[in-house]
C-alpha cells in the first residue's frame, strides 16, 4: 500500500531550488558584505553519479568501459563495477532535502552543463566567487578491491570533468583525482592532466591503506614539486573499518573516520621526512576540522623527543613541518570556549595557512560567517582565510571579477 503524501511534501518537490534553499546564506552574504572581496571555497562537492553514463564513455580500457555501459545503461545513476561494498548514511532522516530533491530542481536547456548551472547557483547565493569542486561517491573508490577499476574510472572522470565543466565555467577548478590505488596509475594520471590550468592541484581521497611513503610514490610527488602544484588529503569514512566503525551511531563513524585517516597518512608524511625531501611540494589536509592538529602536535612532538633516532631526516619538530601545511575549514568545530579555537588558529598559523572550505551541499556544510564572525579575527585575517590564502597558494587569477585586487599584507591590513 501507498503512503499518502502530505500536500506540503508535494509541494516542497514542485518549488525546490537551490537558491531558494540558501536564501538565509544570501541574507548574511548582504548583511556582512562578502561580494566586496573574493571568497574562495577549497573543497565543495558535486554528485557526479548523476553523471556516470557520460563519464564512463571515456573510460580507456574496452572491457571496463563496456561493463560501465552496460550497468549504467538504465538512467538510474547506478555504478555496479564501480561501487565499493559498504554502508553510506550520509542522510539525517529525510531532514537535508537538497539530497533527494535535487533531481528534481529545473536547469536551462543550454549549452552549458547542468552541474555547472546548479554549481554557480549556491556560489552566487553564498558570495562564492571560486570553487575547488570534487567528487562524492568517488571518494571512496580507493577502497575498491580492484585497483585497475579506481585507475581507469579516475582517468575517465578527470578527462569528463576539464571537458565538460571547468573549460566552461572559469569559476570552477579542480584538483584532479589521483587513483593512489595502483602507483603507476597514479602517476600516468598526474602526468596526462597535471599541466591542464584548471587544475590547481592534486586529490588523495584518505580512506585507503597504502603508505604514503612507500617508494612506488615517490616519482609521483616529484613530479607533482615540479610541476608547482599543492597535494591534498581528502578525508572520508568508512564505517565497515574495524576500527572506527565499530559504532552503532554514524555520529561516531562520521566524527573519527573524517579525521583518523588524515591524521595517519599526516604522520607517516612527517615522520618519513617527505617534507624534507619534497621541500616545494606544499600538502593540504581537507575536510577533517581543525580539533585534530593540536592533538597530533603535541603527541609526535612529545614521542619525537624520546625517539627523534627514528625520524634521523627530520630538521625540527613534526609541529614545525604542520605549522607549514595548509589546512581547509570545514567542519570546523565552535566549542563553547572560544579561546580553545583561536589557540588552534595560532598553533596552525591560520593568518596564512588557513583555507576556508564549504562542503556544499552536504548536511555539515559551513557558510562564510563561520570564519568572517568570529571575533579574534581583524579584517585583513578574515579575507585572508575566506579567499586570499587560497588565491596565494594555488596561484588564481581573480582578476576578471576582482581587478586589481591584492590579497592583504597582515602587517598593513
Amino acid at each position: 500500500m501507498d503512503l499518502p503524501t502530505s500536500n506540503i511534501h508535494k509541494q516542497s518537490i514542485e518549488s525546490f531550488d537551490t537558491s531558494t534553499l540558501l536564501k538565509n546564506a544570501a541574507r548574511q552574504r548582504d548583511d556582512r558584505g562578502l561580494h566586496k572581496f573574493p571568497i574562495v571555497d577549497v573543497d565543495c562537492h558535486h554528485y557526479e553519479n548523476e553523471s556516470i553514463q557520460e563519464i564512463v564513455k571515456y573510460i580507456d580500457d574496452e572491457v571496463i568501459s563496456q561493463m560501465g555501459q552496460l550497468y549504467t545503461a538504465g538512467g538510474t545513476g547506478g555504478q555496479a563495477p564501480f561501487s565499493v561494498a559498504g554502508v553510506g548514511y550520509q542522510d539525517v532522516a529525510g531532514r537535508v532535502t537538497r539530497y533527494p530533491l535535487r533531481k528534481t530542481e529545473t536547469t536551462p536547456a543550454d549549452d552549458k552543463h547542468r552541474d555547472i548551472h546548479l554549481s554557480l547557483r549556491w556560489m552566487d547565493a553564498m558570495g562564492v566567487d571560486y570553487v575547488c569542486l570534487f567528487p562524492t561517491p568517488m571518494l571512496s573508490l580507493g577502497l575498491h578491491p580492484q585497483p585497475e577499476i579506481e585507475g581507469a574510472l579516475a582517468k575517465a572522470y578527470n578527462r569528463w570533468l576539464l571537458e565538460n565543466i571547468t573549460s566552461r565555467e572559469k569559476r570552477i577548478k579542480t584538483m584532479m583525482y589521483v587513483p593512489f590505488g595502483d602507483p603507476e596509475a597514479a602517476y600516468e594520471t598526474v602526468l596526462e592532466f597535471g599541466d591542464n590550468p584548471d587544475v590547481i592541484g592534486f586529490m588523495i581521497c584518505s580512506v585507503r591503506y597504502q603508505a604514503v611513503h612507500n617508494n612506488a610514490y615517490m616519482k609521483t610527488y616529484a613530479l607533482m614539486e615540479e610541476l608547482g602544484k599543492p597535494l591534498g588529503f581528502h578525508g572520508n569514512y568508512n564505517w565497515n573499518d574495524n576500527l572506527v566503525g565499530n559504532s552503532n551511531r554514524f555520529l561516531v563513524t562520521h566524527a573519527l573516520g573524517f579525521t583518523v585517516y588524515n591524521a595517519v597518512h599526516l604522520c607517516n608524511w612527517v615522520v618519513n621526512a617527505l617534507p624534507e625531501r619534497f621541500p616545494k611540494l606544499k600538502t593540504i589536509w581537507i575536510e577533517s576540522g581543525l580539533a585534530w592538529i593540536p592533538w597530533v602536535m603535541q603527541r609526535l612532538d612529545n614521542d619525537y623527543k624520546m625517539r627523534w633516532s627514528e625520524a634521523p631526516s627530520l630538521k625540527g619538530l613534526p609541529s614545525d613541518y604542520m605549522r607549514e601545511m595548509f589546512y581547509t575549514s570545514q567542519p570546523m568545530e565552535v566549542p563553547n570556549r572560544l579561546d580553545v579555537l583561536e589557540m588552534t588558529f595560532d598553533m596552525i598559523n591560520a593568518n596564512t595557512q588557513l583555507l576556508w572550505s564549504s562542503d556544499y551541499p552536504h548536511w555539515d556544510m559551513d557558510l562564510p560567517c563561520v570564519i568572517y564572525d568570529l571575533p579574534f579575527l581583524d579584517e585583513a585575517q578574515k579575507h585572508r582565510i575566506l579567499g586570499g590564502n587560497a588565491i596565494e597558494l594555488f596561484g588564481l587569477d581573480v582578476e576578471p571579477r576582482f581587478p586589481n585586487y591584492r590579497v592583504p599584507d597582515l602587517k598593513t591590513g
